[in-house]
């Protein structure tokens, strides 16, 4: 049983709280055996939990990502110019596949590895920082995170975004509160390769340079100079690593938009809370542990100390990061709860450090925060998408040749995936000579002038008698995904083309061969459904 101690007294007006210390025989122990040991434990159990759903069907974003990259390394950053993402999760992922395939199960475990190293990392950065106690809190959080837990079964960056925004995050105190110049080149080198990862790597970015004026207000006078030139010097690092794919950056910037969400409104702490940490009772269990575990902090006598810039640095980080992003969402969405990964580290440190000074109480939260969630591996997903069953009854059906019609253009990377070889595709935009990826450049503009009548011919006109045409359309009940620009016209355009099709089969130029799914389980994410015609003059 752990012994329970009277703390030390703190500041006036800041209530006793009783300590709490490990048992004796984990006491007695070196610190390198209780340390891995307890490594190894949380390794293991977070690798069980997070790869209970590995071998799940993909979703449209993870075909995406498979497709663009299936092609050669020196073609990606190419094809990625007509996606808009940055290549470093691509070009990863491409050597991955080299070495384990392209299954849903081996694209799952590259970021399920990523998401493991944030407990090591983890451990490190608040043992670091914060202490020994803080460290060990950091890796039981970091391993049963509710968001690491999800994204580990996903093939998207997002688990590389956590762990970088982990690296960046303790590199940043370390460099610039406890001015350890040695850290500064690790902060730079993170933030590039953040930059390089997702878009959020420059809101992260700007929100650093924020939280370092949050610092230089609580460093003593004779620092601010050098902690500037050293702000100045690692920023500046971080863009000239980036300068390589700033040519693709502006491109992408000007010609490609994804307007699939609507503009967010006032929901950050909504999607926080639950998306984030995992719902609002952890939520509450970890605030609670930081409020009292923090307030001597917000003292008059310790407001100017290297804790408080500490402290006020973990906050304005994620906060700065959030506002900016909210902010420029507003004229192009780019605010999704998948991608707060950046901002994770922050949190969970700034929880693991009050929890560690909050005695029996932070003791407590933890404790709470991992009984709250209860079945870990229900945060991910089972059923993404039901791409895998429509092909899995459709396959047997389809010929060489045969032509594949998405009426959801950014779907076709997932009919690529689970469909067999050798079909031809095309999506209500026309035909596509490469299916693996979704082009996104003037896409909505691209959508609007392709009138059903005037693109639905050509592509009729390509069959020949006897050929087949597999039509694939989104099942859209479910409005509230359906309400943003792209959305509604995709909604729109499906429609219009399934009415052409059965003209046809009116005047007798098709018939329908097969639909699926017969047997339709949900999705949680895109659901699709399929209508096999046959031309028959």
């Amino acid at each position: 049983m752990a012994a329970t101690v009277q703390a030390q007294a703190p500041p006036r007006g800041i209530p006793y709280v009783r300590d709490v210390s490990p048992p004796g025989w984990v006491e007695r122990m070196p610190v390198w055996a209780s340390t891995g040991a307890l490594l190894v434990v949380l390794i293991g159990i977070s690798a069980y939990l997070r790869s209970h759903y590995i071998t799940g069907q993909f979703w449209e974003d993870e075909a995406i990502t498979t497709g663009i990259a299936s092609h050669s390394l020196t073609a990606i950053p190419g094809v990625l110019r007509h996606d808009g993402s940055p290549p470093l999760f691509y070009l990863l992922l491409h050597i991955w596949m080299r070495l384990f395939g392209s299954s849903e199960a081996a694209t799952h475990s590259l970021p399920l590895l990523f998401g493991l190293l944030t407990i090591p990392v983890g451990m490190w950065a608040g043992w670091s920082l914060f202490g020994r106690r803080a460290g060990v809190y950091a890796a039981v959080l970091f391993a049963f995170s509710t968001f690491l837990t999800a994204y580990a079964q996903e093939t998207r960056m997002y688990e590389l975004m956590g762990l970088l925004g982990l690296v960046a995050t303790a590199s940043f105190i370390h460099g610039f509160v406890y001015r350890r110049r040695r850290y500064l080149i690790l902060f730079s080198v993170a933030e590039a390769l953040m930059l390089y990862t997702h878009a959020w790597g420059m809101f992260f970015g700007a929100g650093a340079v924020i939280a370092l004026i949050a610092v230089w207000r609580a460093c003593p006078v004779p620092e601010r100079r050098a902690l500037v030139r050293d702000g100045v010097m690692a920023f500046v690092g971080a863009g000239v690593l980036f300068l390589p794919w700033v040519p693709n950056f502006l491109y992408q910037a000007s010609h490609t938009g994804a307007p699939w969400a609507p503009p967010p409104r006032f929901g950050a702490p909504v999607l926080l809370s639950r998306d984030l940490l995992g719902g609002d009772r952890i939520t509450v269990a970890l605030v609670l542990a930081i409020v009292i575990g923090l307030a001597p902090l917000f003292t008059r006598a310790r407001r100017r100390s290297r804790e408080a810039a500490q402290m006020w640095a973990l906050i304005v980080l994620p906060f700065a990061t959030l506002l900016l992003a909210w902010l420029a969402s507003q004229i192009t969405p780019a605010f999704i709860s998948r991608y707060f990964a950046p901002i994770l580290a922050s949190i969970l440190l700034l929880a693991a450090w009050g929890a560690a000074r909050s005695g029996i109480v932070g003791f407590v939260a933890i404790l709470l925060s991992l009984v709250f969630v209860v079945h870990l591996s229900s945060y991910a997903p089972q059923n993404k998408s039901d791409m895998r069953g429509v092909a899995g009854e459709m396959a047997p059906l389809l010929h060489q040749g045969d032509l594949v019609v998405v009426s959801q253009p950014d779907s076709t990377p997932l009919a690529w995936y689970y469909l067999p070889t050798g079909l031809r595709y095309a999506t209500t935009l026309g035909s596509v000579s490469d299916p693996r990826y979704m082009n996104w450049v003037y896409a909505l503009k691209r959508l609007r002038a392709a009138q059903p009548t005037a693109t639905f011919s050509p592509v009729l006109a390509s069959l020949r008698a006897g050929q087949q045409l597999l039509y694939v359309r989104p099942l859209t009940e479910g409005a509230q995904n359906w309400k943003a620009s792209w959305t509604q016209l995709v909604r729109r355009r499906s429609a219009q083309w399934g009415a052409l099709l059965q003209e046809e089969v009116g005047r007798g130029v098709l018939r329908e061969v097969a639909w699926a799914p017969h047997n339709y389980r949900g999705a949680s994410i895109l659901a699709d459904s399929a209508v096999l015609y046959e031309r028959v003059k």
